[in-house]
């Protein structure tokens, strides 16, 4: 466990040093105050069903804007490596593959966590000007950053694995960015077709559809079968950047 962590603390400190990292916390931050300040601006309007917390993470524009941040925070974990010649040398030491693929993820991982600090202050900040006037649903919010962090379990995992198959940055940027995005755009083309077809498929691709899930997470629900699937997908997309890693390792 000292080489996992050893590498863990490598892959946090390459990130930091770099100007990639102040990007992308600038611009989650830049995200998640124009988010905060469009949901105030739709209660400014009068009444409405959804609280703050609903008019944040469950508008369109939100979401949209949320998929530029895992290609920025993955598309150089082994491209970059694979690109320098670096992931070479770095298997000469005795470290193993899953080490290297663990440590990189789970250090996306931390980073991701981190983007969201700032949006809990800013509903903090929010509770406190407004003396708790605003409806801020507990569960609701604790649903919402549930549902962040396992699609985003998922989403690295996507990232992470179309890094490894590509030493140049853009390419994997971009297989990053569609996979999760067509992924997300399911449930939005159940909506459009799901009159023409039987119920029974509606609901079988509502089951893989980020935007159910994301109804139901910011409406304070917690369902344990979204938490399931992208878990579950998260390990199998690691588990097949394991395979790619360890072929191009041992490749003549």
């Amino acid at each position: 466990m000292r080489i996992f962590w050893v590498l863990l603390k490598k892959e946090l400190r390459t990130f930091f040093v770099s100007p990639m990292a102040y990007i992308v916390l600038a611009l989650a931050m830049v995200l998640n105050g124009f988010c905060l300040r469009a949901a105030l601006s739709v209660l400014e309007r009068g009444p409405s069903e959804g609280s703050i917390v609903t008019w944040t993470f469950h508008a369109m524009w939100f979401w949209l804007s949320y998929f530029f941040v895992f290609p920025l925070l993955t598309m150089r974990l082994f491209a970059e490596e694979k690109k320098m010649g670096t992931l070479e040398t770095l298997f000469t030491a005795p470290v193993r593959t899953w080490q290297v693929i663990w440590s990189k993820y789970l250090a996306a991982v931390l980073i991701y966590c981190m983007l969201w600090v700032p949006s809990g202050l800013n509903f903090l900040l929010i509770d406190w000007i407004t003396a708790g006037q605003v409806e801020m649903p507990a569960g609701a919010l604790k649903g919402s950053y549930l549902v962040l962090f396992v699609m985003g379990l998922f989403n690295l995992a996507i990232g992470c694995f179309a890094s490894s198959l590509t030493s140049n940055q853009i390419i994997a940027a971009v297989i990053a960015f569609t996979a999760s995005l067509l992924h997300f755009l399911t449930g939005m083309f159940i909506s459009v077709i799901g009159r023409k077809v039987s119920e029974s498929f509606v609901d079988i691709i509502n089951y893989f559809a980020s935007t159910e899930h994301i109804r139901t997470f910011t409406a304070g629900l917690i369902d344990t079968r979204p938490l399931v699937y992208y878990t579950s997908f998260a390990l199998l997309l690691l588990a097949f950047t394991h395979q790619v890693v360890e072929y191009r390792r041992w490749k003549p």
